[in-house]
């Protein structure tokens, strides 16, 4: 297959998992009317002209960290009038219920840069998601090297336009496909010793590896599975500035304890390990040890507490912070009506 032929594939699979296909966005003007539309619809809010540029203006950076976390976070902006909008760029609280939408072939000019991208996923008109491909007798790495070299470009798309934006990028040529978090110079470097921070193939619970590229968009791109894996299993590392998706393994890991303790959440459980210490799996809290549990491992945490607190530091990106204050919350009367004030402050704005 040619690599215009395996685009086109690719469209047609993400028309089945009810992408919709904007053939229509081939430019920068194209891809920025779509984004304001999305946003608008999105905030219940109808922007100026000159209030969209600022907008623009507001949330382009060539920093992806900062943009990372603005992507997931409600954010406020000043309108003409001085009042201040509250908005999110997508919907935060339930990933799926957004647009996602393909283009092919969209070419981003700016001032010093002038670049054409293979395939790229609006998330409610945001870029995020690159996709590059190459034929088969040509390997993924030509296509990481290019995106590389398309982001060292000075004032490049993805540092002046809504492609800064970018989570993932995923490089295939049909047969073998990988993906890599989006990331600011210092982590994001591909060597002639093919060193990149860090690189992917995705795998089913069995961990067995799924490249071919259909097999990828099955298992990767459905809608609601890349809404989680973006809002769910990518990691911002705050004390690197860093993003960082999870590796399969751990992906299914967090699901399945996920899943344990919706099952067994207010039962009375407690959480402990068997024979090897690796099968997790759950015990009254009335029993202990007892005859119908003669043996097992108890985990000692106290004995753990310095790594533990270590670890919850690290990846808080609160190290300084004492661990209790990172993951001790207030019980759930207090938390709810924390909640219910915070609703009212915003009814009221």
């Amino acid at each position: 297959m040619t690599e215009r032929e395996i685009e086109q594939a690719l469209i047609e699979k993400l028309g089945d998992l009810k992408y919709t296909n904007r053939k229509d966005i081939r430019d920068r003007a194209a891809l920025e009317h779509n984004f304001r539309h999305h946003f608008e619809a999105l905030n219940r809010v109808h922007l100026t002209d000159t209030e969209f540029a600022r907008l623009l203006e507001s949330i382009v950076t060539p920093d992806v960290f900062a943009a990372a976390r603005h992507l997931r976070e409600r954010n406020s902006f000043e309108r003409d009038d001085g009042t201040p909008l509250y908005y999110t760029l997508v919907n935060i609280k339930d990933w799926c219920k957004n647009s996602f939408e393909v283009v092919n072939q969209l070419r981003i000019s700016t001032d010093y840069s002038h670049h054409r991208f293979d395939v790229i996923l609006l998330i409610n008109g945001i870029p995020a998601v690159q996709i590059e491909l190459k034929t088969l007798q040509i390997s993924p790495r030509r296509a990481m090297q290019q995106i590389v070299d398309y982001k060292n470009d000075p004032g490049n798309g993805y540092s002046r336009t809504l492609l800064c934006f970018l989570q993932l990028f995923i490089v295939s040529n049909r047969s073998d496909t990988w993906y890599f978090a989006n990331n600011n110079s210092r982590h994001f470097s591909f060597n002639a010793d093919e060193r990149f921070l860090p690189l992917y193939q995705f795998a089913d619970v069995d961990n067995t590896r799924i490249t071919h590229l259909d097999s990828f968009a099955d298992a990767f791109l459905a809608k609601c599975t890349l809404g989680e894996m973006i809002s769910r299993y990518m990691v911002l590392v705050a004390s690197e500035q860093k993003l960082l998706m999870m590796r399969p393994y751990q992906i299914y890991a967090v699901k399945a304890i996920v899943d344990c303790i919706h099952q067994r959440c207010g039962n009375g459980y407690i959480w402990h390990t068997t024979g090897s210490g690796k099968t997790l799996t759950s015990f009254k809290a009335s029993t202990l040890l007892n005859d119908t549990k003669p043996y097992g491992n108890i985990l000692d945490f106290r004995q753990q507490k310095t790594p533990w607190t270590t670890a919850i530091g690290l990846f808080s990106g609160q190290a300084g912070k004492p661990a209790k204050e990172i993951w001790l919350v207030d019980p759930a009367p207090v938390v709810i009506e924390k909640y219910r004030k915070q609703l009212r402050r915003w009814s009221s704005i």
